[in-house]
């Protein structure tokens, strides 16, 4: 087992400074764990503490139960992969890998058979005898999870890992890093300020910002049903489009107005909810995906009462599919649509189709949902 448990953790440094806020969570054992948020959240202070590398100010912090505030780094069994590899520059990737088991005076052939067990994992069997100089990036990094793999530790965590990769090469270790995780099957708690990575690779994934975490959730679930306005723009890409409106009770259906002259009609099971209705005639904000803003004449004929008029600013082809800018009066929207269909060149007026059943609904003042 290797669970992890955070109960009502604080940091807070001198000066009066709070880097991490009343931190709660329980991670299960064998979860992929990411906490994500952008420079400065509080995600790596976050791993630091479990890692016994920071002092927890407040709280309590368990490794399968057992209370761990106060055990040094060395006793936690955790390891720890750093986004700089840290690696040693005189030695051989053999001699990395095998070093922390020295320090434990573990006998020469069981400390062989783990490093040449995690060589062959990684791939990296043939590298054994060079130096990190002589390694690429992506063989650094591999080497750096070896080092930690042979340590066998309940726990493992990876504080940007692959940051200093180019983005061929992070595409490729992520799914790297997935299949690790399984053939491994322990714990992983993982930071990156990516949401790529994060969507792509955790079980669940903890968003934070300044020091908070603002919602814990499966990445679909996150997605779908964000908790506030900040995680439905900081998740996904491109971003979500926001905009001020106001919700109106007419003649038994539910509209949102915004920009120069947009009415769009809500669903009756998102627009007839007594929490939507409750801000009948009130301002709020709205969030719609790309990809559910559609240019398809089928969607524009079937929903007339869903139709905004827009101007093409730019469309970025991107293959398959294309970004297209858009605007209404002061107000911008991004819509992906399949490559050849956008119906304008720049500086065209269009309509487009909202799907309004995927929209989400932000009080105006809290900026919390109030349609999930």
């Amino acid at each position: 087992m290797s669970s992890v448990t955070l109960k009502g953790i604080y940091k807070k440094y001198a000066g009066g400074v709070t880097a991490v806020s009343d931190f709660n969570l329980d991670i299960e054992d064998k979860e992929f764990i990411i906490l994500v948020g952008p420079s400065g959240c509080g995600k790596s202070t976050t791993l630091r503490m479990i890692a016994g590398l920071e002092e927890i100010t407040e709280g309590e912090l368990y490794i399968d139960g057992k209370l761990v505030n106060d055990i040094p780094p060395k006793e936690r069994d955790i390891a720890m992969v750093f986004q700089n590899y840290a690696l040693y520059p005189h030695m051989t990737v053999f001699e990395n890998m095998s070093f922390g088991l020295k320090l434990r005076k573990m006998p020469k052939d069981e400390i062989k058979r783990r490093v040449e067990e995690a060589a062959q994992i990684l791939e990296i069997e043939h590298l054994l005898d060079r130096k990190p100089a002589a390694l690429s990036g992506g063989q650094r990094q591999r080497v750096a999870l070896g080092r930690a793999i042979v340590r066998n530790p309940k726990v493992f965590l990876l504080d940007e890992p692959l940051s200093n990769l180019d983005a061929k090469l992070r595409t490729a270790m992520r799914s790297e890093l997935s299949k690790l995780h399984i053939k491994l099957a322990t714990t992983f708690i993982y930071v990156t300020h990516d949401q790529t990575e994060a969507m792509t690779m955790g079980t669940r994934i903890v968003v934070m910002k300044d020091g908070f975490v603002q919602q814990i959730a499966a990445p679909q679930y996150l997605f779908e049903n964000p908790a506030n306005l900040f995680v439905a723009t900081f998740i996904g890409t491109p971003q979500m489009n926001t905009c001020e409106g106001t919700l109106v009770d007419e003649g038994g259906v539910t509209y949102l107005t915004f920009g120069e002259g947009c009415k769009v009609a809500l669903p009756e099971n998102k627009g007839r909810k007594p929490e939507v209705l409750a801000y009948a005639g009130k301002k709020v904000i709205f969030g719609i995906r790309p990809n559910d803003i559609h240019v398809d004449q089928a969607y524009l004929a079937q929903f007339p009462d869903r139709v905004v008029d827009v101007t093409i600013e730019l469309t970025e082809l991107l293959g398959a599919e294309s970004n297209l800018y858009l605007s209404n009066g002061d107000n911008q929207f991004t819509a992906v649509v399949e490559t050849g269909t956008t119906g304008g060149k720049m500086g065209d007026k269009i309509k487009v189709y909202f799907d309004t059943a995927k929209i989400h609904i932000f009080d105006y003042d809290t900026e919390k949902t109030i349609t999930n």
